[in-house]
């Protein structure tokens, strides 16, 4: 089951930071502007506004601390699908969270849960009261995973997250916003192996590929605040099934919404780098080191050897050797995570073998191949393997 948790970790970073549609008030709305913008502290303000203006806004309490969490990520360095497609993870020691954050986090988390389930003992089939308890404690199992990286002390929480948006959705199947956390726990479930699949399946979480991307994209065509979150989720989903023009759309529609979040420009490099047009991953890789270099705000913890490993990698693709080896040199001297550096020394691997050096191009593919293995990136370490053996550049 920690595969199950650790896979659902980004989307439920973006389910639970959306509460219902019809609910939301205009600081609701204001703060999940701005923290889908990366305005961290501004989108704080609003939810503190809020639970000051109504102590009993469970919502408020659950975005406040969310919005906490999730700055957290960041400064930790998890800010893209490739920190959660497939296996890979960072092996590396967990900077301690900033105690005052983390503390005021806890706090309005545990306010949130209270609340959810005060509510829930009085009004026990109040639709609300299920998809706030839902979301509680979907953070809750996420935070509990990613900052503490206790996994298997995620998974009851989890697992009350997906009961309690399971009975929402038996109570009133209109709420499509509640599919976006099923639906996300079902698709991950069937692309594990037969065995976590059963254990799984009798630990109470549902199982479908198609019915799960069903509900997200229910989710995602939802007017209401969870809107951007299953959107979100669907450029997730949508890159692991290689829907890559999906993904590219979904992501099109983020950026628009989004503007002042630059990391979707990263987002779209990727992917079109993995769809296999590296000159269309290249243009927006230089658009978006063109706004990281000019920008104000605070820079995820290796967020610049993302966008270089990126851009270099494009450009191996579209043999541009010398640009990208510098690229890919600057991307390893400030990277952060061990998949990232594997990653960087394949494609400077494929560089030494497109000039005929096999010896370095070895030496490349065999560094890249340790350093995904031991993160657990296994899709880079087999990559590395075949090339080894004298697969094609």
């Amino acid at each position: 089951m920690d595969t199950t948790i650790r896979r659902c970790i980004f989307a439920l970073a973006l389910a639970v930071l959306a509460p219902p549609g019809a609910g939301a008030d205009d600081a609701h709305a204001r703060g999940l502007t701005l923290g889908y913008n990366l305005d961290y502290p501004d989108a704080l303000r609003a939810f503190n506004e809020a639970i000051a203006a109504d102590p009993t806004d469970i919502a408020a309490y659950r975005l406040s601390a969310a919005t906490s969490w999730i700055a957290l990520l960041f400064e930790q360095g998890a800010v893209t699908v490739d920190d959660y497609l497939g296996e890979a993870r960072s092996g590396l020691a967990r900077t301690p969270p900033n105690p005052v954050v983390a503390a005021a986090l806890q706090q309005h988390l545990q306010k949130a849960i209270a609340l959810a389930e005060t509510r829930l003992k009085t009004h026990p089939s109040d639709p609300d009261a299920h998809y706030e308890a839902g979301a509680a404690y979907g953070l809750q199992a996420s935070y509990v995973a990613t900052i503490e990286g206790r996994l298997s002390a995620s998974f009851g929480p989890a697992r009350r997250a997906y009961k309690a948006h399971e009975r929402l959705l038996a109570l009133d199947p209109s709420r499509k916003d509640a599919g976006l956390l099923v639906g996300l726990y079902s698709y991950t479930v069937a692309t594990l192996s037969l065995p976590a699949r059963v254990m799984a399946q009798l630990a109470g979480f549902g199982s479908g590929r198609a019915r799960g991307i069903e509900l997200v994209e229910g989710a995602a065509a939802y007017p209401g605040d969870a809107q951007p979150g299953a959107l979100f989720t669907l450029a997730l989903i949508y890159n692991r099934e290689k829907r890559y023009d999906d993904a590219l759309r979904v992501i099109g529609d983020l950026r628009r919404m989004y503007p002042r979040n630059r990391l979707l420009f990263l987002e779209t490099a990727s992917t079109e780098l993995r769809a296999g047009r590296p000159a269309q991953a290249r243009i927006a890789a230089e658009h978006g080191l063109e706004r990281l270099a000019a920008e104000t705000r605070p820079i995820a913890d290796g967020e610049e050897s993302r966008w270089r490993y990126v851009y270099g990698a494009a450009l191996v693709a579209l043999n541009e050797r010398e640009a990208a080896a510098r690229e890919l040199r600057r991307a390893d001297s400030v990277a952060t995570r061990d998949w990232v550096r594997g990653r960087i020394s394949k494609e400077l691997g494929r560089i030494s073998d497109l000039g005929g050096d096999r010896p370095a191009a070895v030496a490349h593919y065999t560094r890249a191949e340790r350093l995904c293995r031991a993160d657990h990136d296994d899709e880079c370490a087999d990559a590395a393997k075949r090339l080894i053996r004298g697969s094609k550049p």
